[in-house]
């Protein structure tokens, strides 16, 4: 009990340091961060929010890739995703496993 205790502590402490893992750094690097936050809402969904939507669908992961790379509308409202053609599959997928997994 009391090493679950201390992991969850230490999960918590290193949410709050503003420490940033790789694959969110993809995200910066990618300039999905310009319209998506972790958290809050701003010209697109916030990716907490992409993780509450989709958890539990099996059929999430291929269509986020596909939204990454063709783009999307109309599921978060009225402004589109541009697609992103650019990004890597790799990148891609390491980044929607990131997202999915907040």
């Amino acid at each position: 009990m009391k090493s679950i205790v201390i992991a969850a502590a230490a999960t918590a402490l290193v949410a709050m340091s503003g420490v940033v893992s790789a694959d969110q750094k993809l995200a910066q690097k990618h300039a999905c961060m310009s319209c998506h936050q972790v958290s809050k809402k701003v010209v697109g969904p916030a990716f907490t929010d992409v993780a509450k939507k989709y958890k539990g669908d099996a059929g999430a992961e291929a269509h986020l890739l596909g939204v990454i790379k063709k783009g999307g509308k109309g599921v978060w409202g009225n402004v589109p995703m541009p697609p992103h053609p650019q990004v890597s599959e790799a990148d891609a997928k390491s980044i929607v496993t990131w997202v999915l997994g907040l």
